[in-house]
């Protein structure tokens, strides 16, 4: 089994994303309808969705591609997970990738990458949003 060009890699991922992108707003339009403009604004609740769907879905998917081997395994990878999960929600990469360290027995890191992925993140959208605040 070869890699994909990244011509085509590429394409899977764009492919993937858009897919993904899109369901992610027609899931908080349908999260909205289904539960009504004031309770999305009180609590992120289609963001916790998308996040335990897209984290639901990266297990059954790697959990799927290493059952199966290798045959086409890359293609799907990068449409599927990188792609459609990746537009859907990054967070799913961020539950596998925290899973992967700590089933690897590196609880440190797992518990490092975890610390540093909330508190950079939320760091790095404080810092924005000063500069911004600044810039105005």
């Amino acid at each position: 089994m070869t890699m994909p060009s990244p011509a085509l890699a590429t394409l899977l991922v764009a492919l993937g994303g858009g897919a993904g992108a899109a369901a992610r707003y027609q899931l908080g339009r349908g999260m909205t309808h289904w539960l009504g403009a004031g309770a999305v604004t009180q609590f992120p609740w289609a963001t916790l969705a998308a996040n335990a769907i897209g984290s639901l879905a990266m297990g059954l998917l790697a959990g799927w591609l290493a059952q199966r081997g290798a045959g086409g395994s890359d293609q799907l990878r990068l449409l599927l997970g990188v792609g459609l999960l990746g537009g859907f929600t990054t967070f799913s990469a961020f539950s596998l990738e925290l899973v992967l360290l700590a089933q690897r027995g590196q609880i440190g890191l797992a518990a490092l990458y975890a610390f540093l992925s909330i508190a950079l993140g939320v760091a790095a959208l404080v810092f924005g949003l000063t500069m911004m605040r600044v810039a105005a």
